[in-house]
């Protein structure tokens, strides 16, 4: 089953909520964490994962916190699930790792990997601009 972790959930309600703000506005991590509930633990280091890929921009000391690495309707939920939960990958075989060598003569084969095709795009089709708007 594909199912998104809770670190998935947790990463989509904390960037949405940036998402929605005042894209020159630094948000303490304490106050998205709040108004998502979050962890704020948690929260923390899927935006440090964020911030090493540029989806969100940190800044330390008085006055620091998160904002938008980029503005909304450049960022994709596709980018946002896949740097905290990997490649979506319904099967072994569309993974892109040799582990499996019937994927040329597999029937199946081409099911899955139009399930993945499919899957990514319908989440690169939606922007946080579009998420926020939407709320």
């Amino acid at each position: 089953m594909m199912e998104l972790t809770r670190k998935g959930e947790y990463a989509i309600r904390g960037i949405v909520y940036l998402a929605g703000r005042p894209l020159d506005k630094v948000c303490l991590l304490s106050d998205i964490a709040a108004a998502v509930d979050v962890p704020p633990t948690f929260l923390a280091k899927i935006f440090q994962q964020f911030s090493k890929i540029g989806l969100v921009k940190s800044f330390r000391g008085t006055g620091g916190g998160f904002m938008l690495g980029r503005p909304p309707e450049k960022i994709t939920l596709l980018e946002v699930v896949e740097a905290v939960e990997g490649p979506i990958v319904p099967n072994r075989c569309v993974a892109k790792i040799p582990d499996c060598e019937r994927s040329n003569s597999c029937n199946v084969h081409p099911v899955w990997k139009r399930v993945q095709d499919e899957v990514r795009g319908a989440l690169e089709a939606v922007t946080l601009k579009e998420l926020v708007s939407e709320e």
